[in-house]
C-alpha cells in the first residue's frame, strides 16, 4: 500500500517540474517513489561537510541527529529525527515543507540535492 501523503508530494514536484522548467523536482519525485528501504540516511556531520551557511538544502531520505552542524541551512528531508531537526533550529536553521521549497525556489536554482 503506498501512502497517500507520498503520492501527494510526488505529484506536486511533478508539476512544479514541469510548470518552472526545473529538472530538480523530477529528480526529487523519482526518488520519494522508490520504496522506503532503498532510501538513504545522512546524519548532521555529514550534512555539515557537504554545505556551507545559508544552503537551502533537499535530502530524499531520513536525516539522523548524530554529530553537530556548525552553520545555518535550510533543509527540505524526506524524514527527519527530533534531534537532528532540534540541533538545525538551534544552529539559526529551518526546517521546511516540499512545498513551502518549491514555493521559495520554482525553478530549484541554488538547492543542493543530496544524495
Amino acid at each position: 500500500m503506498t501512502n497517500q501523503v507520498v503520492i501527494r508530494m510526488t505529484n506536486d514536484l511533478k508539476k512544479a517540474s514541469v510548470k518552472n522548467d526545473a529538472p530538480i523536482w523530477a529528480k526529487l519525485a523519482e526518488y520519494a517513489q522508490k520504496p522506503s528501504i532503498a532510501r538513504r540516511d545522512i546524519n548532521l556531520n555529514g550534512i555539515d561537510k557537504l554545505t556551507k551557511e545559508n544552503d537551502t538544502v533537499v535530502f530524499p531520505g531520513k536525516v539522523l541527529g548524530t554529530g553537530n552542524i556548525s552553520h545555518k541551512i535550510t533543509l527540505c528531508s524526506f524524514s527527519i529525527s527530533n534531534s537532528a531537526a532540534d540541533k538545525i533550529i538551534s544552529s539559526g536553521g529551518k526546517i521546511i515543507s516540499h512545498s513551502d521549497l518549491i514555493e521559495q525556489n520554482p525553478t530549484g536554482k541554488g538547492v543542493v540535492l543530496l544524495g
